[in-house]
């Protein structure tokens, strides 16, 4: 992990193509904005770990197919 001190308006730059810009410091908060192409998802933590946790249990639900037997008429 890399760990950086930035202060008001200063940015981090990764892979050319995003950019973190510290928009406010107030008491123990950090405003930041994250300018990323549209291909780029970002989440908060929390909310992509409930994407996680609803995927994954959408999956279990899809993969409990009941067996059907198909009877060939004579």
């Amino acid at each position: 992990m890399l760990i950086l001190s930035r202060k008001i308006n200063e940015k981090v730059i990764i892979n050319d193509d995003i950019t973190i810009s510290i928009i406010e410091i107030r008491g123990d908060q950090v405003r930041i904005g994250i300018d990323a192409p549209k291909k780029v998802k970002v989440f908060r933590q929390e909310v992509y770990d409930a994407i996680k946790a609803e995927n994954k249990a959408a999956s279990k639900s899809a993969s409990v197919i009941p067996h059907v037997e198909f009877v060939k008429k004579q």
